[in-house]
């Protein structure tokens, strides 16, 4: 990456900069390879971070399948990780996972379960697991909740085999004018189901898997209690990359911590954060980190700059933080601060190998907060910050109430936000189109057929505020 005049002497954000284009071969961006440089498995620069509103087994499994990889948070106990990962890495790579219910469930018991998944569908199954109806919102009106669902379900469906590539999927969804079908086996036993945007995703993206070809998972560990022998259980539960996390990351304790899960992980990949420095990043690394996690500060339930003053522009914390690291022989991953798309792209110029995302899907299908409904009939969910009072009441429930209670006085995080689900974006994958498809095009003006070439072509300049207003569209919300 260069500037496109003299480096600026000031910090910048991902707002205060914009990239111009270049002469480009690069003819479309389908043609554009998003693997990441950092190659612990995906394919697209996108990790969830390990937010408890947000990252759980939905998550996980459906980024996965797209490319992504999720997080699980440090403060959700061993016994409910091991089920996830195992969950996770049991899922298909291209069929999704469906919603069940037997025929004599109610129409109450549907509806609580249908905003669980995007495809919006309940397939009833009979006690042989194989489809007996299938069951959407629309099949509810006029029923009260109490009505069993094999009363309003539609029994007459069109199944589809699991032998069938994605886009015969596609093409049979779209000659029956079908949103979503279910999938079964030579047995016809229900495998999962498919929506056209599944199949049709399933050609463009390619799912984040490990050697074994089974989706990727990362998690968490925190600098307290035993984070080495946490580390080594997760790796023997096939978690494939750990992170050591905390808010601070520059400091003693978390450096001797990096170099205990090193030996205790072997040479698993692993990452650890938060720190916005040279000297942070290359720390890191001497102590074992492969992948360091960049940004103090810019995340949207964050209140650590206002509370403590503390922090850094982003786009600057990225740039200087990856170029240590690429000099070590190592990366950054950019942690925070994306609003819109072009902020992804942005990271990746300056030098990030993979960009995380908490607050932007926390109003999805498939975070892991439930979805609740307001007084107007909107879909919701209710998320908050790590650091928030409510993160370390949850952190901190085996402490005594003495203990806990002095440590929630110090909180720099919202506890409590809603995050609407978007009617026109209302599912995690909707989100990743638009991230990915910006950052697609974004390559194609820099005339760059992958991240490495994205890195090196990308030519950003500063702008002022009026600059960056002049580039969004006006009279209309993003």
């Amino acid at each position: 990456m260069r500037f496109l005049n003299d480096s600026p002497a000031f910090d910048l954000t991902y707002s205060d900069v914009f990239m111009v284009p270049s002469l480009s071969g690069v003819s479309s961006r389908l043609k554009v390879d998003l693997s990441t440089p950092d190659k612990i498995g995906t394919t697209i620069p996108l990790v969830v971070s390990n937010m408890t509103a947000i990252a759980g087994r939905r998550m996980a499994e459906t980024v996965a399948r797209r490319g992504g990889v999720v997080v699980l948070p440090q403060d959700i106990p061993l016994d409910v990780v091991e089920t996830v990962v195992q969950f996770v890495k049991s899922r298909h790579t291209v069929i999704d996972t469906p919603i069940t219910m037997k025929v004599d469930g109610t129409v109450g018991e549907a509806l609580s379960l249908i905003y669980k998944r995007s495809h919006g569908a309940v397939i009833v199954v009979d006690d042989n697991d194989r489809p007996a109806g299938i069951f959407t919102e629309h099949d509810a009106v006029g029923f009260d909740r109490f009505t069993q669902i094999r009363n309003v379900m539609s029994s007459e469906m069109v199944t589809l085999h699991e032998s069938l590539s994605p886009q015969e999927m596609f093409e049979k969804l779209t000659d029956a004018r079908l949103t979503v079908a279910p999938v079964i086996d030579t047995d016809s036993r229900l495998v999962g189901v498919i929506t056209r945007n599944g199949a049709l995703r399933s050609t463009i993206y390619r799912p984040a898997i490990d050697k074994s070809g089974k989706l990727l998972i990362s998690a968490a560990v925190g600098v307290n209690a035993d984070p080495a022998e946490r580390a080594k259980k997760l790796k023997q539960m096939g978690v494939d990359v750990i992170v050591v996390d905390t808010a601070h990351g520059h400091q003693v304790r978390m450096l001797k911590v990096v170099t205990e899960v090193r030996k205790a992980v072997g040479n698993l990949k692993l990452v650890a954060g938060n720190v916005v420095t040279v000297e942070g990043t290359r720390d890191l690394i001497e102590a074992g980190a492969d992948i360091v996690k960049v940004g103090v500060g810019p995340g949207a339930m964050c209140t650590t700059r206002m509370m403590t003053g503390v922090g850094r522009p982003q786009f600057s914390a990225v740039l200087e933080c990856a170029q240590v690291a690429t000099s070590l022989g190592k990366h950054v991953w950019a942690d925070g601060g994306v609003r819109y798309p072009r902020d992804v792209a942005l990271g990746l110029a300056a030098g990030a190998a993979n960009v995380m995302f908490g607050s932007l899907l926390a109003g999805t299908y498939e975070s892991a907060a439930d979805t609740l409904r307001d007084t107007n009939g909107r879909l919701y969910k209710e998320s908050f910050g790590m650091a928030s009072n409510r993160a370390v009441r949850n952190r901190t429930r085996t402490e005594s109430a003495f203990e806990r209670a002095r440590k929630e006085l110090f909180e720099e995080g919202i506890s409590s936000s809603r995050m609407y689900l978007d009617v026109q974006r209302p599912s995690v994958e909707d989100i990743i189109d638009q991230i990915i498809s910006g950052v697609r095009s974004s390559c194609t003006y820099a005339g760059a057929s992958n991240i490495d070439e994205f890195h090196d072509r990308a030519v950003i300049g500063v702008q002022s505020a009026s600059g960056y207003d002049e580039g969004r569209a006006q009279d209309t919300s993003w």
